[in-house]
């Protein structure tokens, strides 16, 4: 059976495992390590299945496949301090955006099997869109045991290495611009009458339908928008569409390798 080591016991080794959970994976054999015993503990609170250490490092980065759920800064250090524990047919698999293959492979080795993986948050409950690319090293056997074990946390396209970043900014960052106005909505819902149940229903249908109405009802955008005459937030839609502008690029600039 594959091993399984994090190298970090945050928030993005929590999708995994609970998406493993979901999907009636057993936690055995998983490896956690991460320097701060809090985090441990809290991990270990919520998936007992698992081997939590702050002290050693050897027992997750010998597993047989290595995730870096590591933030970039700590990435070259992180790298440094596994490279010897590693086999030569491990499989590292980076979580972390602006570090490319080429920078990991400039520590390990040219000849490792490097795939980096943008996770999203909806991963959480097996639904996620999770970006893969793949080192031109990375043997087939590899790739294939990767996209076995990635399956419980949903879609998992192969994209260009360079496109990473963006997808982080779409399909793991862009829950964040809308929850907050879908939870508003299920606020005003049950204001306006509803009970939760039905608040959540009708916006859950209303979102899916607003996605596909734009890209796939075959209309231009100006056409989509005329489908509903009342648009009471369109006075706002500039300066909306304007935070996107202010806030997003930049970021976008910063997290590109």
């Amino acid at each position: 059976m594959d091993t399984i080591g994090f190298i970090g016991g945050g928030r993005v080794t929590r999708i995994f495992l609970k998406a493993f959970e979901n999907s009636g994976k057993e936690l055995k054999g998983i490896s956690v390590f991460d320097p701060n015993p809090v985090v441990l503990e809290n991990l270990e609170t919520l998936f007992p299945g698992i081997d939590a250490n702050a002290d050693d490092l050897s027992k997750a980065a010998g597993s047989s496949m290595v995730f870096l759920a590591v933030h970039p800064p700590f990435m070259m250090e992180t790298l440094t301090a596994i490279k010897p524990l590693l086999d030569s047919d491990t499989i590292i698999v980076s979580l972390a955006p602006k570090f490319s293959i080429e920078k990991i492979a400039s520590v390990l080795g040219d000849d490792s099997n490097i795939a980096r993986i943008n996770p999203s948050a909806s991963s959480y409950i097996n639904q996620g869109i999770n970006p893969v690319c793949y080192a031109h090293s990375m043997n087939a056997d590899a790739r294939a045991s990767l996209v076995k074990l990635m399956k419980p946390l949903g879609a998992m396209p192969e994209v260009e290495e360079n496109k990473i970043e963006a997808y982080a900014m779409i399909s793991a960052m862009g829950h964040t611009y809308f929850w907050f106005q879908i939870q508003k909505l299920k606020e005003l819902a049950v204001g306006f009458g509803m009970n939760e149940e039905e608040a959540k229903q009708v916006i859950t249908g209303m979102m899916d339908g607003t996605v596909k109405t734009l890209f796939d009802s075959g209309l231009d955008y100006e056409d989509v928008i005329d489908l509903v005459p009342v648009k009471p937030l369109a006075p706002v839609e500039n300066v909306i569409t304007g935070f996107f502008d202010d806030h997003l690029v930049p970021l976008f600039n910063k997290i590109k390798p």
